[in-house]
């Protein structure tokens, strides 16, 4: 029984450092990418932006950001032309994984003023829209 429990413990601490290294990885991009911005930050530039929310279409039609389009992040690698390079872009989603390879794509190809909202949609307290469909 006791081998059973050291392999249990292996296989906790795998997965375990499998996570820290998710979460790792994903701060060290939002460090190497910049253009975090808080609620406030975004809501005070989002005039001036193109803000696209990076969820899925259901997603969106259920609830998004007053004034954000809708470029889901399995289409934005074929998409991402459709926005403008010489105007700053707002990013946002639920998964800071996807919008942190979106804000990639985007650096990739030449954009310059990318941000994206810090903690997602989830925590987002400004006005928001739902579709009427």
């Amino acid at each position: 029984m006791s081998t059973f429990l050291i392999v249990l413990d292996i296989i906790l601490a795998v997965i375990l450092l499998v996570f820290l290294g998710f979460w790792a990885y994903n701060r060290i991009q939002a460090k190497r990418f910049g253009g975090e911005l808080t609620n406030d930050e975004f809501k005070s530039g989002m005039h001036k932006a193109q803000i696209i929310d990076v969820r899925e279409a259901d997603e969106f039609k259920h609830s998004h950001i007053d004034g954000a389009r809708n470029i889901p992040y399995t289409m934005f690698k074929y998409q991402y032309s459709e926005l403008r390079p010489d105007l700053p872009v707002y990013l946002y989603s639920d998964s800071l994984t996807m919008t942190l390879r979106c804000v990639g794509v985007l650096r990739k190809h030449g954009f310059s003023k990318v941000s994206y909202l810090k903690d997602g949609f989830a925590e987002w307290n400004g006005r928001k829209k739902a579709s009427k469909n």
